[in-house]
């Protein structure tokens, strides 16, 4: 009887593909939008061929009569597209004056079947929600033929042919045989019904164009994709693989099924190297190319300590593994990217092991599997959401593993940890009030930099954060968000519901009120924060000199030299000051650590509301430094180098960078001796 099963299942494999067991006894989301996809690659045209069956829930309980899907690919079809426009038409990392036809990228649906037999291809047509781009093909409108009621499912079945760009912004092949396929078949968009994220009233389709500065928003679901590509290219692809087999046309099928995710993406070369170790029950698997292969312990280190650190500080990694994909350098284009379950991580070849690169972009991209794919918060409307999040715990493991002042470079002498390389991006755009953080991304100036808007201006204002509830109270704040909106769709207003929660809650008489005032200047304003420590003095108590009435109704006269003898009688006493200025318009609370000659110290609290603040002292003993923020918890404070102000100052700072400088000097001095 075992062998008659075992022949039944080579006969009918498709039949044994679709047997195999479920990644999760229960689902872990509610499984909106599924999609059963067979797809084959043409390897000669970089096409591919698809049929994808989908099955959608109607959750809400509104009746539905359209539906809308996303077409991303057909960004790259022309420098017309909205994305191209907004790009300035350079993707290639070249001008594409003179780009091949080949190189362009497209999707093609020619047949879209409701149910077994309505043909709705016809009546589809594309539609611009965002800007009117009439020559944007990137969202797709396809009217029912009868209305989807709550609570009901819907089966179509679509048949596509999607064409790859040439590495574009994320997607595409490069010579070698490489290539990387993402948001590379038709997807619906997200039905957000009344009372869901901003949606106050009524519930309508959540489907932007592609733009160049979003990213993706979709519902979860369960994908079955099943891809045919030549037997010589290494596949490997979201969720976990169910089968492989050959056929006999020289090709391969390979079955991949993703559970509870919103995304698939899948990538194929001929030359990965194909690695596996397991971690934390977590199955990593590595593919990068040959000449990368000298970093792939650097790659897993980082991964385990992202799985590790994750795990501990705000929620369980429910997948079973993670693929990490390196791409050659003349695909490059394509990583620094996350999908479920699979990330891309760039790599160059003989990179010093103190540039660290691989180690950022591996841990970055993990963090992502937490916000956007299982928290997943809408890119493309609420950047800061997951940018800023992932980049804050970026920082976090990076300094909690390769040190707080070497987790970014550590070479010839240079050290520099993440959390500060994130504060500088911030402070040093070119004018970091060009915008607050709370705009749809697309409607940010058009200056590259802005971008650190959403990546790490909200580092410095959560690492801030941390610093004014304490670590404690920020990890609880995390582990709260995460698990209450894991496999749903937050906004910021439900995380900034957290974060007033939990303060509340563990500091009630330090912010009664919650944190708004706070997320009003840090993400829907754009004041900077800038506190000086103004000066400081010391003065000489003395008694006052000048006529004074008397007892019998006379004057007496206490002159300057009856003054100079009590002084001398008496032990000194000082007034003494710290002057404090509100530099920015920004304001947070902080805490001013005052130094006295006796060696003695206090430390303030100031709410630093006032444009003028002053501390003031009378005693014995002299002011000799002031520091604002001296543990350095206000990581936004524009300006470390004002903070602080010493009597007496200590040279020693001056005469390292002094010394340092003329180090690099007298070797680059040398070196171009050595050219004459």
């Amino acid at each position: 009887m075992k062998n008659l099963l075992y022949i039944f299942l080579l006969l009918f494999p498709s039949i044994w593909l679709n047997a195999q067991a479920p990644t999760f006894a229960q689902p872990l989301s509610p499984r909106i939008a599924n999609y059963d996809i067979d797809v084959t690659l043409d390897a000669e045209t970089k096409k591919l061929h698809g049929i994808e069956k989908i099955e959608w829930k109607n959750t809400s309980k509104d009746t539905i009569r359209e539906l809308q899907m996303h077409t991303y690919l057909n960004a790259f079809k022309n420098t017309a597209s909205t994305f191209m426009v907004e790009a300035g038409g350079n993707v290639l990392g070249r001008s594409v004056k003179g780009v091949k036809e080949e190189y362009w990228g497209w999707v093609d649906i020619p047949s879209f079947l409701m149910g077994d037999s309505i043909e709705l291809a016809p009546k589809m047509q594309y539609i611009q929600n965002d800007d009117g781009n009439e020559n944007d093909q990137t969202v797709l409108s396809i009217p029912l033929p009868y209305p989807v009621l709550p609570d009901s499912t819907i089966h179509a079945t679509l048949k596509f042919e999607a064409k790859l760009p040439k590495i574009m912004a994320r997607v595409g092949y490069c010579k070698g045989g490489y290539l990387l396929a993402v948001q590379w078949f038709p997807k619906f968009g997200v039905y957000e019904p009344a009372g869901m994220r901003y949606q106050e009233e009524e519930g309508k389709w959540n489907c932007h164009q592609f733009h160049s500065r979003s990213e993706f928003y979709a519902d979860f679901g369960v994908y079955d994709v099943k891809i045919t590509t030549p037997q010589d290219l290494v596949i490997g692809a979201s969720g976990v693989l169910q089968d492989e087999r050959l056929n006999e046309d020289g090709t391969r099928t390979v079955y991949y099924r993703a559970e509870d995710v919103i995304d698939f993406a899948w990538t194929a070369s001929p030359c990965f190297t194909d690695e596996t170790e397991t971690w934390e029950g977590v199955d990593i698997r590595l593919l990068i190319q040959p000449e990368h292969a000298m970093h792939k312990d650097r790659f897993l280190k980082a991964a385990k300590a992202a799985i590790s650190y994750m795990n501990e500080h705000v929620g369980h990694y429910p997948y079973p593994n993670l693929t990490i994909v390196g791409p050659p350098v003349e695909g490059i284009r394509s990583s620094a990217m996350e999908y479920p379950t699979l990330i891309t991580v760039p790599s160059v070849y003989g990179l010093p092991e103190g540039i660290r690169t691989p180690e950022i972009l591996t841990v970055h991209e993990y963090v992502h599997q937490y916000f956007m794919q299982m928290v997943a918060s809408h890119e493309a409307e609420e950047a800061w959401l997951d940018e800023g999040l992932v980049s804050y715990y970026e920082s976090r493991i990076m300094d909690a593993t390769y040190g707080d002042k070497t987790s970014v470079v550590n070479l010839f002498g240079y050290r520099s940890g993440d959390l500060e390389m994130s504060r500088a991006r911030y402070l040093n755009m070119d004018n970091p009030k060009i915008s607050e953080t709370a705009v749809i991304p697309w409607q940010l100036p058009p200056v590259q930099e802005v971008k650190e808007l959403s990546y790490s201006k909200p580092v410095t204002w959560l690492q801030t954060l941390e610093g004014m509830t304490g670590e404690q109270t920020m990890t609880e704040i995390m582990k709260t968000y995460f698990n209450r909106w894991k496999f749903k769709h937050p906004s910021g207003r439900d995380f900034i519901g957290v974060v007033n929660e939990i303060v509340c809650k563990n500091h009630p008489n330090k912010f009664p009120n919650g944190m708004d005032w706070f997320f009003d200047q840090v993400l829907y304003g754009s004041d900077m924060c800038d506190y000086k420590v103004a000066a400081i003095s010391n003065d000489l108590v003395r008694p006052p000199i000048g006529l004074f009435d008397t007892d019998k109704g006379g004057k007496s006269h206490f002159g300057e030299e009856e003054q100079a003898k009590e002084i001398e009688s008496q032990p000194k006493k000082y007034y003494s000051t710290v002057n404090l200025y509100r530099l920015g318009g920004m304001y947070v609370p902080t805490e001013i650590l005052v130094r006295f000659d006796d060696g003695s110290e206090t430390l303030e609290q100031w709410d630093g509301k006032d444009r003028f603040h002053q501390l003031s002292y009378t005693g014995s003993k002299q002011i000799v430094s002031a520091h604002i923020d001296p543990k350095y918890k206000t990581a936004i404070d524009a300006n470390y180098l004002n903070n602080s102000l010493v009597l007496d100052s200590d040279t020693s700072p001056l005469l390292k960078w002094s010394t340092k400088a003329l180090f690099w000097m007298q070797n680059i001095m040398q070196l171009l001796v050595s050219f004459v």
